[in-house]
């Protein structure tokens, strides 16, 4: 690094890093960026993600007859955030909610506002369709998003890292940019009270690919200074011992015993301690969001590898013992509610059971790798994959090398199928299913669509989401009998836990400077992104409405950018 003097370090390479970089490059600032992998994992887990953005009152919504606002989508957001802890504490010390709540309203303020043109204007479009993801319980003012908000991305989780990367590529042609890759961080510098550097180990060159797991071996130390330092390590999400010594358990019940890994390796946390050696303020470490519809990947990239279902709204889910799960505990509907009823259950994973015409029209596989056709901009393949005859191939892929899935023409092959899988754990992570048990409970379904009408609240929800124009065109399956042959054949998919984001984390005010124990500034230090709840130590409370991991990415990495450019 000799001959750069940086008017910023920015720990992680990751998308949050990023927009840090790109703003204050655009302020002409000097800035190095570290990061313990190489150069091929540019952009973090971001690249990996589907690219699904929250926003609010938008023309793709409007195009689609969906009436959102500001004030709705706020109503939302703080009926599933859930703020309990804005109240300073008896000490004095500031709630762990108090800069938390500040940033969620800025930042619906942003999703309703800025955004989509902040994000135009970097050359990045969405798709016409908007999806609805999060449904909530059933409660006006509780958990969930009212109407669909959740844009994807043309292009995928690649394109949103394209979009910021590019110009910071040019800025490092330029000279303000330099990259020291496999510089991992151990800690912080500290000037008195003030963060003026890092230091920690160079690790052996590597040049694996982007996600695989790489070596930790040290070859020499550094230390390296400026007057700002921006830590966006990311969350927890892959420290499976992390993630258990946090589980609240009051709230989600057990910790799972098998959990599978919805991030690549290097989202271990560590940035996490590191900042607070420093004296930064750690909140809400309770608070965290993983997915019940996990399946092991059948191509993993690195270990314990999951692939998340983003499922419609009509497969039937049932516990490990082959109950299904009570309303409103529907597939897409209450993420961690139904994380909290499968604790109680005792077992660590369910089952959804599915005909193939529910497989072909509603589901979709989380990750960019996952989606080739839009990952890859080509309108002539989406079409061809989307519309024609069965299920995109990806899927079809998992549905017949995945492990977790089973297919077969009658209930009871079914089932046996459902007890292979059972009686091949070891030891087993649950008891064998009984045919008849299932076959009592669809059928009773079954039975209520003989009528437009239903007591049947899942039925009730279907015929709610098909009144939703991109549910009913691409997103959602025509009701029928699930023991309808014509409809066959019959699917089975074990679901398990799997592990994805942190929602607390490094306490920062609205310039993304990290504060301590007291509320004061750090002078020096900032955090962005997920280590730091994506601003403020826990902007989404205790539940998120999707698509708002990148766009908490990218407002606080680009508030973090911004200060730095005042100076």
């Amino acid at each position: 690094m000799q001959g750069f003097e940086p008017d910023a370090i920015v720990v992680g390479a990751g998308l949050a890093g990023l927009v840090a970089t790109y703003e204050a490059t655009r302020a002409g600032r000097r800035v190095l960026v570290l990061d313990q992998e190489n150069r091929a994992n540019l952009g973090g887990q971001a690249f990996w993600s589907l690219g699904g953005l929250f926003l609010v009152d938008t023309p793709e919504q409007r195009r689609m007859g969906i009436k959102d606002s500001f004030e709705l989508a706020w109503q939302d957001w703080q009926g599933s955030a859930g703020f309990d802890r804005v109240d300073a504490e008896h000490d004095g010390t500031p709630g762990q909610d108090h800069w938390a709540r500040q940033w969620a309203e800025a930042y619906v303020g942003f999703a309703a506002g800025e955004k989509r043109s902040y994000l135009r204007e970097l050359g990045l479009k969405v798709l016409p369709f908007v999806g609805w993801a999060e449904r909530g319980r059933g409660d006006a003012s509780g958990h969930g998003n009212s109407v669909p908000r959740f844009h994807l991305t043309w292009g995928t989780g690649p394109e949103v890292v394209r979009v910021f990367l590019e110009p910071v590529l040019a800025a490092e042609e330029a000279g303000l940019v330099r990259f020291g890759f496999r510089h991992r961080v151990d800690a912080l510098v500290k000037d008195g009270d003030t963060v003026v550097g890092v230091r920690g180990a160079v690790l052996e060159p590597s040049s694996v690919e982007r996600g695989v797991e790489s070596t930790r071996v040290e070859a020499e130390e550094f230390e390296l200074r400026a007057p700002a330092v921006v830590v966006t390590t990311g969350g927890i999400g892959h420290n499976h011992e992390l993630i258990r010594a946090s589980w609240p358990a009051d709230r989600l019940g057990p910790a799972p015993a098998h959990m599978i890994s919805g991030v690549p390796a290097y989202v271990d946390g560590r940035g996490l301690a590191i900042a607070a050696d420093a004296g930064a303020r750690l909140v809400n470490p309770d608070r965290m969001w993983h997915y019940t519809e996990g399946i092991h990947n059948w191509d993993p990239v690195w270990p314990d590898h999951a692939i998340r279902i983003i499922p419609g709204p009509s497969s039937l889910w049932f516990d490990a013992t082959g109950q299904r799960l009570p309303a409103p505990n529907y597939p897409g509907f209450d993420s961690l509610g139904t994380l909290a009823t499968i604790g109680a259950t005792g077992y660590d994973y369910t089952w959804f059971v599915l005909t193939q015409s529910i497989i072909e029209k509603e589901f979709a596989l989380s990750g960019s790798e996952q989606n080739p056709d839009i990952t890859g901009k080509d309108v002539r393949v989406m079409l061809r994959a989307r519309l024609a005859k069965g299920a995109p191939a990806p899927v079809e892929r998992f549905k017949t090398d995945g492990r977790d899935f089973v297919v077969a023409s009658s209930l009871e092959s079914l089932v046996d199928g459902m007890n292979a899988i059972v009686s091949a754990d070891s030891p087993a992570r649950g008891p064998l299913l009984d045919a008849d048990v299932l076959r009592r409970q669809i059928a009773a379904r079954d039975a209520e669509l003989d009528n437009a009408f239903s007591k049947d609240f899942q039925l009730m929800a279907i015929a709610n989401a098909r009144r939703s124009r991109t549910d009913k065109l691409i997103r959602v399956a025509k009701p029928h009998r699930i023991l309808d042959p014509e409809h066959g054949p019959l699917i089975a998919v074990r679901l398990n836990i799997l592990t994805r984001k942190t929602l607390g984390g490094i306490a920062t005010d609205l310039s993304s400077r990290a504060v301590d124990a007291a509320g004061s500034v750090i002078p020096g230090l900032y955090a962005a992104g997920e280590v730091a709840g994506f601003g403020g130590g826990g902007v989404h409370g205790y539940n998120a409405l999707e698509g708002t991991f990148l766009g908490g990415c990218i407002f606080s990495g680009r508030a973090a950018g911004r200060a730095i450019a005042r100076g």
